[in-house]
């Protein structure tokens, strides 16, 4: 199974496949964007709560840590898989939790350090948790990457222009319409400013998916788990919320759940020991 997500220069991987799908969908619907409206919908329901988003952050112990899983809650957002989702239920589930596999004080180092970021972009309405999120890091540096067309209900500059994205950072599209980053399809100039940046932020499963085999250790993960299939590659439960660094393939890396070694995908070893693990056969 771990093939469908790792085989892109190969012609095929599920992002691949969806983008496929919806290609033929936006085609005999003659419809260029059929998620227009579900995105502008999703985008002015978070708005609407900006202020109050903003409060939470401003007012907490930690505004990084808080602005971070407000973030990932965010992710829930999410039109291209079946299911129902309940956003302020999920804003009180990630304020209360842990995170399953938590990068979170390797993450705020390491924008202390980076002279440039890239933060790649996930879904509308999940685009102004992101907005809040980059705000509250206040990085002089920092582009923000949408998709080079619709597909879905993923972000593109249309939606970065709506929540005014490029008050707080350059915006750049990737040059291709997957629901992913498919980096061998992306735009020379996405491409370019993808190698150049100290650290990338990947949010969202569909990103997770094209960016496992990339070897860099500079990638952070901060995604909610949404299938069975991703939660065992990463050793969490679905439904949990992860900041995780680095998700690279290492035929002998060590998994710290149940203490077993796997034989696919982990996160890289010289992370493992200072990364924080919830007990994922444990947790609610």
């Amino acid at each position: 199974m771990f093939g469908l997500f790792h085989s892109e220069k190969d012609g095929f991987s599920v992002p691949y496949l969806s983008r496929e799908v919806h290609l033929l969908f936006k085609k005999y619907s003659d419809n260029d964007d059929p998620y227009k409206w579900v995105k502008r919908q999703s985008n002015d329901m978070v708005l609407s709560r900006y202020d109050d988003l903003k409060k939470t952050v401003t007012t907490s112990a930690d505004p990084f840590v808080t602005a971070l899983k407000l973030a990932i809650a965010g992710n829930i957002i999410d039109y291209g898989i079946p299911q129902h989702f309940d956003l302020d239920e999920t804003i009180g589930k990630v304020l209360a939790s842990d995170f399953a596999i938590d990068h979170s004080k390797d993450l705020k180092q390491s924008l202390s350090e980076a002279k440039s970021v890239l933060y790649i972009g996930d879904n509308a309405g999940e685009i102004v948790f992101d907005k809040l999120f980059i705000e509250t890091i206040h990085h002089p540096d920092l582009w923000y990457a949408v998709r080079g067309a619709p597909i879905i209900n993923d972000v593109t500059l249309e939606d970065a222009n709506y929540v005014q994205m490029n008050e707080v950072a350059h915006v750049i599209e990737n040059g291709y319409d997957a629901p992913s980053t498919m980096l061998s399809h992306c735009s020379k100039e996405f491409k370019d400013l993808f190698s150049r940046a100290d650290i990338v932020i990947s949010k969202g499963q569909g990103n997770l998916e094209s960016l496992l085999h990339e070897s860099s250790k500079k990638i952070y993960f901060l995604l909610m788990v949404k299938c069975d299939v991703i939660a065992d590659i990463l050793g969490v439960k679905k439904g949990q919320f992860v900041v995780a660094r680095n998700v690279v393939e290492n035929e002998n890396c060590h998994s710290k759940r149940k203490g077993r070694h796997r034989q696919n995908v982990c996160l890289d070893q010289s992370f493992l020991d200072g990364a924080t693990f919830r007990n994922s056969d444990n947790a609610d």
